[in-house]
């Protein structure tokens, strides 16, 4: 399945926003074992978990709206996609387009 998510750590206070093709059940426990490294950011913490899971058509359009969300660098804007349904499904959309 091509997602691309959020996850929150209360141990840190910390937003992480990624994207996979795999299980995002297995890509959670990852992160929380710290599968992907000591020094990685989702290392710091083990107790993280899903506040948002966007469905994409493939891992391009996963790959897409992660950096979307990325480029937006705001805890704000984090928090207005967890609470406006309609803000998802625009940047669902943009991203989706090609060159986005």
């Amino acid at each position: 399945m091509n997602c691309t998510y959020i996850i929150y750590s209360s141990f840190i206070d910390k937003y992480y926003i990624g994207a996979t093709q795999e299980s995002v059940t297995d890509r959670l426990e990852k992160h929380n074992k710290a599968n992907y490294g000591n020094k990685s950011f989702t290392a710091l913490a083990k107790d993280w978990e899903f506040v948002l899971i966007f469905i994409c058509h493939d891992f391009k359009h996963a790959i897409n709206l992660e950096r979307k969300i990325k480029s937006m660098k705001s805890r704000v804007y984090i928090n207005n996609l967890l609470k406006y349904n309609d803000l998802c499904f625009k940047i669902l959309e943009e991203t989706s387009k090609s060159g986005t």
